[in-house]
């Protein structure tokens, strides 16, 4: 532990001598368990999105970090997520998305639990016939709800329950985006899609911040964006990326676009921008559409990502939806090769975090910056536990 903690105090450095992450925090199985509670588990997560479950009723159970949750909106439509668990033995309660019509039941001896949340029936709990007994206090034994917020469609969970309020941890995003402020439209089945990537999910959000790999990785997004047309995006301790002066809106056969959406400042006519929010959440805001990529650790060096496309019309042009979700899909899967190169070359025992190009990366030394603070911050809180 003391060398690991030693080389974090290289990464903490001005961008013109820090080093990265050292290659542990890519391969390791025990400095990855330490990860998921200080950058995901204390922080302001991404889980899914709320159009996940668009209807009251609607729920779908999801593994995070290897724990089962259950997202749900419930007969209020509020979305909510609870641990997917049965408060009597542990059962697993939904496997399977599905709508619920009256109660969430456990398959194994038949609690019931409302959308809300409440242990509503207990059958035979007090011998056959008898629903009820004095030492099963139901209002005490609900499902164990986990604090969630919704913004931009994006349903963001704090495991620990004690990070700062979801406004005032993201205060500087909110603020930065406050036009974008609008009713989002998710674009259906053709706006969404799943990538698997053999790598850890930090490389992805790395990758994501910076527009420096522009003209070697995609050439053809390169040849009307330029890597001269990109600037640098940087708040301290919450997100950091890029954006673009030379945003082109995508077309259908007709030259036809899709609608803006309203109110937005004369800078969003040309203008895109393109941020890592800490820890696992990447976004992309534009004049006409916008998108969230979610990034789900699945192990020291496999990812899912979850994309997502929005739009500010619920009824736009079904095509040209498609037509646009492969042009981002394309401009992802171009990514796969680097994020998994630098995987794969974590392995290598002599590399040691690599160096950062002052005039290129600061976006990315920003996202290793908050990574080493928030690990040095927990180690900090569990060496005074013990």
């Amino acid at each position: 532990m003391s060398k690991i903690v030693s080389e974090l105090s290289a990464v903490r450095q001005p961008i013109e001598c820090a080093h990265g992450l050292p290659n542990a925090h890519y391969t390791d199985a025990a400095v990855f368990e330490e990860e998921k509670q200080a950058l995901l588990a204390r922080q302001w997560a991404g889980l899914a999105v709320a159009s996940d479950v668009p209807e009251p009723g609607d729920a779908v159970p999801i593994s995070f970090l290897g724990m089962p949750l259950l997202l749900i909106r419930d007969k209020q439509g509020v979305v909510r997520v609870f641990q997917n668990t049965c408060r009597h033995r542990g059962m697993i309660l939904v496997e399977e998305p599905r709508k619920i019509e009256g109660a969430i039941r456990c398959p194994y001896h038949s609690w019931c639990y409302s959308t809300e949340g409440r242990l509503v029936s207990t059958p035979h709990v007090g011998g056959p016939g008898r629903n009820t007994h004095v030492g099963i206090n139901r209002a005490l034994l609900g499902l164990i709800e986990v604090r969630s917020h919704v913004w931009r469609d994006i349903v963001w969970i704090n495991l620990s329950g004690d990070a700062p309020s979801f406004k005032d941890a993201m205060s500087g995003l909110l603020a930065r985006w406050t036009e974008f402020e609008k009713p989002l439209y998710h674009g259906g089945p053709e706006s969404r899609f799943q990538l698997k990537v053999n790598c850890n999910w930090k490389l992805a959000v790395e990758n994501y911040c910076e527009s420096y790999h522009l003209p070697w990785v995609h050439p053809g997004l390169n040849s009307y964006s330029r890597l001269e047309d990109h600037y640098h995006i940087e708040k301290k301790g919450e997100y950091s990326g890029q954006g673009t002066l030379v945003y082109r809106q995508i077309t259908n056969e007709n030259g036809e676009v899709f609608p803006d959406f309203p109110g937005l400042g004369r800078k969003w006519n040309t203008a895109a921008e393109y941020v890592a929010a800490y820890p696992n959440v990447l976004l992309g805001v534009h004049r006409d559409h916008a998108f969230a990529i979610i990034l789900l650790p699945e192990g020291t060096g496999r990812t899912t990502e979850n994309v997502h496309l929005y739009y500010p019309e619920p009824a736009t042009d079904e095509g040209l939806r498609a037509r646009n979700a492969q042009q981002w899909k394309t401009v992802f899967e171009e990514d796969i090769f680097v994020v998994e190169g630098m995987q794969r070359g974590r392995l290598a025992p002599g590399f040691d975090g690599g160096r950062f190009s002052p005039a290129m990366d600061g976006p990315t030394h920003l996202f290793h910056d908050w990574v080493a603070g928030r690990i040095e911050h927990h180690r900090t809180r569990v060496e005074a536990a013990e």
